[in-house]
């Protein structure tokens, strides 16, 4: 994959970076791996050479349906890495090599490697935006994600198996870069006495950025949040969130979403 001086686009401390999005999907076979486990290896080898920095792991929900093999949830993982230029062909082929020595037997993963620059200038930002919701919709062919990655020049390789991991890793870039779709990989670790924090108290001691309620009311500082058990974020506004419910008409308590209530994230 080229490299055309539109995708040179960050300046840090005199050098050029590029931003790209990294996504991977179906490494792992019921009895061993996850994909997410795999996404931050991946992420640890590129920090670890000292090729860039990488944001979050986000998890991102496709179409359940007989005719799509997946292995429990079809969902594929996606990151944002900040690298050097001179590194990405080295880059592509350790992260390939990564998958094919690292995914469980009988999976078929499949390697997605976006540069943003290079999308945005030639306007094809939103042809990957479009596949990504199409695949959350209706069953896609290896074929159909392989001449897409063709007519707009980004990476997408198979790295094992039948390689239909390239559909949902193509997916992953493009529902990445709505900023309004994927769970981020993890949970939060957050103490409360008695389960009650603040919100200002969720930002002050976790990655939040904010708190919103799922018709879409931002909670402000000073309010309350009980918390659950399992507290997972998602990406919406480009920002890390934290979701919450109130029951029936009750706002004097919001109430953190349960893995059900997130399961379209």
């Amino acid at each position: 994959m080229p490299i055309i001086p539109g995708s040179i686009h960050l300046i840090k401390e005199g050098e050029f970076w590029m931003k790209i999005y990294i996504a991977i999907d179906d490494t792992d076979n019921l009895e061993i791996g996850a994909t997410g486990q795999t996404a931050n290896d991946l992420i640890k080898m590129i920090e670890n050479n000292q090729w860039g920095n990488c944001q979050a792991v986000t998890r991102h929900q496709l179409l359940l349906h007989p005719d799509i093999p997946y292995t429990s949830h079809n969902s594929s993982m996606c990151f944002i890495a900040e690298i050097k230029p001179e590194y990405l062909n080295d880059l592509i082929a350790e992260a390939g090599n990564l998958l094919q020595r690292e995914s469980a037997p009988g999976s078929d993963p499949g390697l997605c490697i976006v540069i943003e620059e290079q999308v945005l200038v030639r306007g094809q930002m939103h042809i990957l935006v479009e596949f990504g919701y199409k695949v959350k919709e209706k069953v896609i062919t290896k074929q159909e994600a392989y001449d897409l990655a063709r007519q707009i020049d980004v990476h997408l390789s198979e790295h094992g198996g039948n390689g239909l991991g390239v559909i949902g890793a193509l997916a992953a870039v493009g529902l990445r870069m709505t900023n309004n779709d994927g769970r981020f990989q993890g949970r939060l670790k957050l103490e409360a006495p008695e389960g009650l924090i603040s919100v200002a108290g969720i930002k002050s001691n976790s990655q939040v950025e904010r708190v919103q309620s799922l018709d879409g009311y931002l909670l402000q500082d000073d309010e309350q949040v009980r918390l659950g058990e399992k507290l997972k974020t998602v990406l919406l506004e480009g920002k890390r969130t934290l979701l919450v419910y109130s029951e029936g008409n009750d706002k004097s308590e919001w109430k953190t979403c349960t893995n059900t209530q997130l399961k379209d994230y």
